[in-house]
C-alpha cells in the first residue's frame, strides 16, 4: 500500500492516484481546456446563421466545412483519399400531390384517411381483395397468396407481419410488402392502419418530406400505403375470394437527389504496436432545420431550432477530444467523424458502416457522443453501461473531473439504439453512447429538447467544459488500454462481434 506522504507528493507533483490505476497527468491537454474557447464554438455551430443546421442545407455545409478545417489544423490526415470529406448520397421523397381508393361503396382521399407512401403514379379501375398480411416467408412455408388470385387487383391487408403486429414489423411491411405483392401481378396495396399512436401523428411525418439513404434502387413498383378505417373494409372483402369492385389513383412519390457528407480525420497512435487498432470516435453534427421541419412548435419570432444541446454539445466535445489527441497522441489510432442525418434515421453513420473508410476490423471500438440535453450536471450518462469492459475507464474520469456516472438512465427508452454507435454496434464494434448527466426523460430535458428554445444563451458553459474534459480523459483512457474492448458474453451485439473480429 502507498503511504499518506507518497500520495500527497504526487499530488504537489501534478498528480492524482485514483485506486487501481496509475497516477493520471495532469499536464494532459484535456486538463486546460478554456470554458470561453468552447462557449465561442456553441455560439457560432449552434447560432441562427445555422437555421438548424438540417441535413442537406447550407447551415450544415457550413457546419461541416468549420469542423474539416479544425481537423486540417490539428494535423489529422484525411479520411478519404486526400479528402476529409465522405459523399453520402441521399433522396428527398414526399407523399403524392393526389390519390384516391374505392373499394366497393367505401371511398377514401390521400390526405385524409388514406396515405400513399410509396410508388408511382398509376389508374386502375379493378377488383379489390382482401390477402391477410400479404406476406410470404419461404423459411416458415408462409405464403398469403397461395389460394388466392391476385394479378391486376387491388389488395387490402392487415398491418404488419406474421407474428409481429408492432413496430418493428409494420416497418418491415413498409420496406417489402409492396414488391411482394408486385410480384404476384398486384397494381397497388394498402394496409389497413392498426398503429398504437395517433393516425394524424403518422400521417404527417410519413405524409410530409423524408430523407434517406439513396441506394440506387427504384423504390417501389407500385402504389403502397395505409388506409385508416374499421371493421367494415374487412367485413366487406372477407368471405370473398375474387373481392370486390375498386378504383385506385396516385399522381406519384415525388423524389429529389441530396447530397450531404459526414467529416473525419485520422490520427496515428503513438505505440507502433498498437497503432494498427483504430478508436473510432463519433458525433453528429446535423440538426432538424427551421419551422415545420423542426417538428415541433415555433412562432415568427423565433423559427429556428439551434440544437445546441443536440449535438452541437457533442460536436464541441468530439473537437475538443480531436485537439488534445493532436497535443498528445494516444497508443492507439484514432479516427475522428463527425456524422450527418442522425436526426433522418442515422443515415450518416449507418452509410459509413456499410462503406468503411479504415477496415471495420481494425476498428476496435466507437466512443459516440451525444445527448438530448442534461437535467443532472453533477455527472455525466453513460448509455451502454456494463456491456463493453470500459466502464472503469469513464468512471475515472468522471471523478477526477469531480463527476458521478448515471448509467444507463431511461432504461425504458432503449436509447443505446436510438443514436450513431448502434450502426457500429450492429457490424459488432463494441461501441457506447456517452451524453450529458440526465435522470429521465425530465421536464427539464423536454424544454429544450428539438425546441426553438435549445440556444447557445441556455447552455452552461462551465458544465460544457467539464463534459469535454471528461469525455475526452476517457477516450484517452480507453485509446491506452493494454486490451481491447469487447462485448460482454450475452449481449445482444456479441455474435455480431465475434464474426467481425474471428482471424483475431
Amino acid at each position: 500500500m502507498k503511504s499518506a506522504i507518497f500520495t500527497f507528493l504526487l499530488f504537489l507533483g501534478g498528480f492524482t492516484l485514483l485506486p487501481g490505476q496509475d497516477a493520471i497527468d495532469r499536464s494532459l491537454p484535456e486538463f486546460s481546456f478554456q470554458t470561453l474557447d468552447l462557449a465561442g464554438e456553441m455560439h457560432f455551430l449552434a447560432s441562427d446563421f445555422l437555421a438548424g443546421r438540417r441535413t442537406g442545407s447550407q447551415g450544415n455545409v457550413i457546419a461541416g466545412q468549420y469542423i474539416a478545417s479544425q481537423l486540417r489544423a490539428y494535423g489529422y490526415a484525411p479520411i478519404n483519399d486526400g479528402s476529409y470529406f465522405q459523399a453520402v448520397q441521399l433522396l428527398q421523397t414526399e407523399s403524392p400531390a393526389t390519390g384516391s381508393l374505392e373499394v366497393g361503396d367505401l371511398s377514401f382521399t390521400h390526405g385524409e384517411e388514406l396515405l400513399i407512401m410509396r410508388g408511382p403514379a398509376a389508374s386502375a379501375a379493378t377488383g379489390v381483395v382482401f390477402a391477410n398480411y400479404g406476406w410470404v416467408d419461404e423459411a416458415t412455408n408462409h405464403d398469403d397468396f397461395a389460394n388466392i388470385d391476385v394479378k391486376g387487383k387491388i389488395i387490402i391487408t392487415r398491418a404488419g407481419i406474421p407474428g409481429d403486429v408492432g413496430q418493428s414489423g409494420i416497418f418491415r411491411g413498409v420496406r417489402e410488402k409492396a414488391e411482394i405483392a408486385a410480384a404476384r401481378g398486384a397494381v397497388g396495396i394498402f394496409e389497413i392502419y392498426a398503429m398504437p399512436f395517433p393516425w394524424n401523428s403518422f400521417k404527417g411525418y410519413f405524409g410530409g418530406e423524408r430523407i434517406g439513404l439513396d441506394d440506387g434502387s427504384p423504390g417501389a413498383s407500385i402504389p403502397y400505403g395505409f388506409v385508416r378505417v374499421g371493421d367494415e373494409l374487412l367485413t366487406a372483402l372477407q368471405g370473398k375470394k375474387n373481392g370486390l369492385k375498386g378504383k385506385m389513383t396516385s399522381s406519384g412519390i415525388r423524389s429529389t437527389k441530396l447530397e450531404s457528407f459526414n467529416v473525419g480525420g485520422i490520427l496515428e497512435g503513438a505505440d507502433p504496436e498498437l497503432k494498427d487498432e483504430y478508436m473510432i470516435m463519433t458525433a453528429h453534427f446535423d440538426h432538424v432545420g427551421v419551422g415545420s421541419q423542426g417538428g415541433g412548435a415555433f412562432t415568427e419570432q423565433d423559427s429556428i431550432f439551434n440544437g445546441a444541446r443536440d449535438n452541437a454539445f457533442g460536436t464541441i466535445s468530439l473537437l475538443a477530444a480531436a485537439r488534445a489527441f493532436a497535443e498528445k497522441k494516444p497508443r492507439r489510432s484514432i479516427i475522428i467523424l463527425a456524422v450527418t442525418g442522425e436526426e433522418l434515421g442515422l443515415l450518416g453513420s449507418r452509410y459509413y458502416a456499410e462503406h468503411p473508410l479504415v477496415p471495420l476490423e481494425k476498428t476496435v471500438f466507437n466512443f459516440n457522443t451525444d445527448g438530448a440535453g442534461y437535467d443532472d450536471k453533477t455527472g455525466i450518462s453513460l448509455i451502454g453501461a456494463n456491456r463493453t469492459g470500459i466502464d472503469e475507464q469513464v468512471r475515472i474520469a468522471a471523478e477526477v473531473f469531480g463527476k458521478k456516472v448515471i448509467s444507463d438512465p431511461a432504461p425504458e427508452q432503449g436509447l443505446f439504439d436510438r443514436s450513431d454507435n448502434v450502426s457500429f454496434a450492429a457490424k459488432g464494434i463494441p461501441a457506447l453512447n456517452f451524453s450529458p448527466g440526465i435522470t429521465g426523460f425530465s421536464d427539464e430535458l423536454f424544454k429544450y429538447y428539438h425546441q426553438v428554445t435549445d440556444n447557445p444563451e441556455t447552455i452552461d458553459m462551465v458544465y460544457l467544459r467539464e463534459y469535454c474534459q471528461i469525455f475526452t480523459l476517457a477516450a484517452r483512457l480507453i485509446a491506452n488500454r493494454d486490451t481491447r474492448p469487447v462485448w460482454v458474453a450475452g449481449d445482444k451485439y456479441e455474435a455480431a462481434g465475434l464474426e467481425l473480429y474471428k482471424e483475431r
